[in-house]
């Protein structure tokens, strides 16, 4: 008796077969030099809002890259099939599923470029013009994600379908050339950011509440980085400095420990909830156009006091309120919005941490490079559980019992500059 759980499996296994191959034939094709002769049409084919600049260079690209990609894709489709053939007879037929899927792509690629009408249209979805209605995709590939491919990095971005290899490749957010703005930057954390996002090859800006230049120090000498000062509550002084800012990292906080005077729970809450929630909020109304769609992007540092003691009250509470106002307004951000989620590191906020404040910061870097929304670095497993588990729950919640804001942010910043809102 067959068994069409396994030829299901089997089929469902052979399509993500022919997205592994496509996707490395796509990355082979920027390092093999004769693979990249081809790909190069691809890369000569759009203007930023993506329109071809000719039907004539647009028809060559998909003979002399997609044909060959999805002729790739059919032959280790196939050498798929005939093992499933030989290995188990009978459910060889669920390989063919890759086959047939690959098959639309060679069909589709050829249509395109014998230039035949509306093909284009159907069947590459991912370079058509027009205005990007949400932010790059986290786990499938969509507009505003491929066209980073295209006009942010040419060396990252490279899955078609699923963002599976570009994780692990960690080429799911390229930092090089972006401007990074980080507070709390005086900071032992923020320093550390600043060292590795710069050696990721970021251009790191400090923003910090001390009057003092703040240096880095990169195996042995000294570099010295743009440094802004600020307060909290003069959070609109930013404002101009954000429009050019591609991506925020809100980091500075205070921790008052065992105090729970008046005077604590309002510096608790206006410097690690509200402040964060402020700038957040304005470098939201500068996200205006298709490429700060695609490019921008703010991580807010919530600490793992969301979901576990931090042997501090007021610590907890603000971050708990702070993580509950990223979690509803990244329901409608118009770009990503990370959460750093973190254990206890030793710090002069935290004297008693337990974990490296280097391992920590290279461990952000490195999620976010392997684009997770989510950034968990903590040595307490339960977090690992109790984190997605409170975020997929309170952001169910918030999507039952509230209304949409995306239009909102949008129609403000088409209407005001940032000033003007502010003001």
């Amino acid at each position: 008796m067959v068994n069409y759980w396994i030829i299901g499996v089997l089929a469902i296994a052979s399509v993500f077969w022919a997205e592994i191959v496509r996707d490395f034939y796509h990355v082979a094709s920027h390092y093999w030099p004769p693979l990249y002769k081809l790909h190069a049409w691809h890369h000569r084919v759009f203007r930023p809002n993506l329109t071809p600049v000719s039907d004539t260079i647009y028809k060559q690209a998909h003979w002399r890259h997609d044909v060959p990609e999805a002729a790739t894709m059919m032959v280790f489709g196939l050498l798929l099939w005939a093992a499933a053939y030989f290995s188990i007879p009978s459910y060889h037929w669920g390989a063919a599923a890759g086959c047939v899927y690959t098959l639309s792509f060679l069909l589709s690629a050829i249509a395109r470029g014998c230039g035949i009408k509306g093909a284009d249209e159907l069947t590459d979805i991912t370079h058509q013009p027009g205005e990007f209605l949400t932010p790059p995709a986290n786990w499938f590939v969509n507009k505003p994600y491929h066209w980073r491919h295209h006009f942010d990095n040419q060396n990252a971005y490279y899955c078609g379908t699923f963002t599976l290899i570009d994780k692990l490749m960690g080429t799911a957010l390229s930092l090089k050339g972006k401007t990074v703005a980080v507070t709390g930057a005086s900071g032992t954390l923020g320093r550390l950011l600043l060292k590795h996002l710069h050696k990721a090859g970021a251009k790191v800006i400090a923003l910090t509440s001390k009057n003092e230049q703040v240096t880095l120090n990169l195996d042995g000498e000294s570099l010295f980085v743009k440094t802004v000062t600020w307060q909290v509550g003069e959070e609109a002084d930013l404002a101009e400095l954000l429009e050019k800012v591609d991506i925020l990292l809100v980091n500075h906080g205070i921790n008052v420990h065992g105090d729970r005077s008046g005077e604590a729970i309002a510096k608790s809450y206006e410097i690690n909830t509200f402040s964060a929630w402020r700038l957040m909020e304005i470098f939201f109304l500068t996200v205006r156009n298709n490429e700060n769609i695609a490019t921008k992007e703010v991580w807010v540092n919530t600490s793992e006091a969301e979901v576990i003691p931090a042997v501090s009250p007021l610590y907890e509470l603000s971050k708990r309120a702070l993580g509950d106002l990223v979690t509803l307004r990244r329901l409608d951000a118009p770009c990503i919005v990370r959460k750093l989620i973190l254990g206890p590191f030793k710090s002069n906020l935290n004297p008693i941490g337990i974990m490296s404040p280097d391992w920590v910061a290279k461990q952000i870097v490195k999620q976010a490079k392997a684009d997770n929304r989510n950034i968990i670095v903590t040595i307490n497993p339960l977090t690992f559980i109790l984190f997605p588990l409170k975020e997929f729950c309170v952001s169910l919640y918030f999507q039952i019992f509230s209304r949409k804001a995306v239009l909102e942010i949008k129609e403000v910043a088409e209407k005001s500059s940032v000033e003007a809102k502010i003001n």
